[in-house]
């Protein structure tokens, strides 16, 4: 009984019009299913760690001696710091009262801590795991807020990052297996 209530909730919430699903935190993964915009505020927080994610898992990727994984994250750790400093100008130049963290939050701690543990191959596959992952994440993420975002420089910002994303999550699909 207790089961199908919970099942019905959430059938419920997944229903709800876009308003509602504007309301929903981007955490729950719930606008990403519905494909809404996330609010300014998430956009930039999210944003922001996944760029501290990229260039810190990629600084232990470079550690590794792997020609493959130390190219590709010499790359990730370049465009991310870009995205940074471009991100951390326009909230500050459209004075958006935004959080934008200076450390990952606990999920991302935990997979750098995770990965701070593995060597070798094992540290390959996790690596490349992550990053493609994360990038499908952010591609979404960026995606939506280009489309439905309510903050026009933050859009276009957005849109402009998009391809670079895109072309991140090709490369990390192309990272030895």
């Amino acid at each position: 009984m207790k089961k199908s209530m919970i099942v019905m909730l959430g059938l419920a919430v997944c229903m709800s019009g876009p308003v509602l699903a504007q309301s929903i935190p981007e955490k729950t993964g719930v606008n990403s299913l519905m494909g809404v915009a996330p609010r300014t505020a998430d956009f930039i927080k999210i944003a922001t760690i996944s760029d501290l994610f990229e260039i810190q898992s990629s600084e232990l990727a470079q550690q590794t001696h792997n020609q493959a994984l130390g190219a590709f994250a010499a790359r990730m750790i370049e465009d991310h710091e870009t995205t940074s400093t471009a991100l951390k100008g326009i909230v500050q130049s459209n004075n958006l009262q935004a959080d934008q963290p200076t450390a990952v939050d606990e999920s991302h701690q935990t997979m750098l801590d995770k990965l701070k543990t593995l060597h070798g191959r094992d540290f390959a596959l996790q690596y490349r795991s992550d990053q493609i992952s994360g990038h499908e994440d952010a591609v979404s993420l960026f995606r939506r807020y280009s489309e439905g975002g309510d903050n026009a420089a933050l859009k276009a910002w957005a849109a402009k990052t998009l391809p670079t994303l895109e072309n991140h999550l090709q490369m990390a699909r192309s990272l030895p297996q």
